[in-house]
């Protein structure tokens, strides 16, 4: 069984306007409080109104599920008696002229210094699944085959509509966001482990990008943990949404590494394609047509179909498919997160989307 692992980062906002509040620093302190939160599962982010939590090594979707929720009501409990509240929304929907001050670590300091800009605009929240894989070489070659399916995961889990007060006309306007870093959007086709060390070790020499953490591929391998780390998808709404995603990405890897072992050849997409097919996913979500890893213009929902047929062998094999099958056909009937948080602004505008991005949060 691949154990998994994910990572979420919420945003800390007032409950009346939606703006952010940069209470970080005493939102962790107050939950670390509560016994049930390890120093290591609730972490300090780039900016001072963020917090990002990481669950331990989980083997089922359910053990994850559990630990999602338990980590999004001690951070929810401990954001209420500083007088904020979590949300997970993957932009902030609003922001005050001021920018929210950046956390005092050395390396966020030195990103400040390096882009003022795109710090200050860094009010995006993403979730990244950590998927185990047997060895650095099986995990570049996973890099390799799952790279074209990451366009679809980024229709899915949009989250992100909204900036500034205004509808960006995005479904996933983090995507864009965090595009405009160096390295960045889909990884690229790598033939081998040397051939990704080497290309690592070129970034590096020129001294654009000062360490291995700024490699914001959309996947990529973890320095820390024996694994491929899935970070395209939006921050969820709600937890079993971020379970469901979990199971896929357990689901593409443990295909990928079956492919692998069988020799079967590298699915092949051009880098300008997969760009293209990724602008896209984050501008129109699941609202229309998106590529299929075949490079063919397809309706959204015959996509998520040829997903889910790719993975459903390895789903029936970890005890997933049910499960994640049904959070597939709740997201084709209710839309995307951005698709909710349109309707709420609409419908009710302020009040209805802050009860929407708070209450989902932390529901059950």
């Amino acid at each position: 069984m691949i154990t998994i692992g994910v990572e979420e980062e919420y945003l800390l906002l007032d409950p009346d306007t939606c703006l952010p509040v940069p209470l970080a620093d005493q939102v962790r302190a107050a939950a670390g409080l509560e016994p049930i939160v390890e120093d290591a599962e609730v972490q300090s982010e780039l900016l001072q109104a963020q917090v990002e939590v990481a669950t331990p090594v989980c083997t089922d979707l359910e053990e994850a599920g559990g630990h999602l929720l338990r980590l999004r009501h001690a951070l929810g409990t401990a954001a209420e008696k500083n007088g904020c509240r979590i949300a997970a929304c993957a932009t902030a929907p609003y922001r005050d002229l001021a920018p929210v001050p950046v956390t005092r670590k050395a390396r966020y300091l030195a990103m400040r210094s390096q882009a003022p800009q795109l710090v200050a605009e860094q009010l995006v929240n993403g979730m990244h699944v950590h998927a185990a894989v047997p060895d650095r070489e099986m995990g570049v070659a996973v890099l390799s085959r799952i790279r074209v399916w990451l366009p679809v995961l980024v229709a899915m889990s949009a989250n992100s509509p909204l900036w500034d007060g205004k509808d960006t006309g995005f479904a996933s306007w983090r995507t864009v966001i965090f595009g405009r870093w160096p390295v960045s959007g889909p990884p690229p086709c790598f033939t081998s482990l040397e051939d990704h060390e080497s290309r690592v070790r070129t970034l590096l020499d020129t001294g654009i990008i000062t360490d291995t953490g700024q490699l914001y591929w959309q996947a990529r391998l973890s320095d820390k943990y024996p694994t491929v780390e899935v970070r395209c998808a939006d921050v969820q709404l709600r937890a079993d949404t971020a379970v469901m995603f979990a199971g896929i990405v357990r689901g593409l890897i443990a295909t990928a590494i079956r492919e692998e072992k069988a020799g079967l050849p590298l699915p092949q997409c051009p880098p300008e394609l997969l760009q293209a097919s990724n602008w896209h996913a984050a501008r129109h979500g699941l609202s229309g047509l998106l590529v299929d890893p075949d490079g063919r213009a397809r309706r959204a929902g015959d996509v998520l179909v040829m997903l889910l047929d790719h993975v459903t062998p390895a789903l029936d094999e970890a005890g997933d498919t049910r499960e994640v099958t049904s959070l597939i056909h709740r997201l084709l009937q209710q839309g995307t997160p951005a698709d909710q948080q349109r309707r709420a602004l609409a419908e009710g505008g302020l009040p209805a989307l802050a009860e929407l991005i708070i209450s989902e949060t932390v529901a059950p």
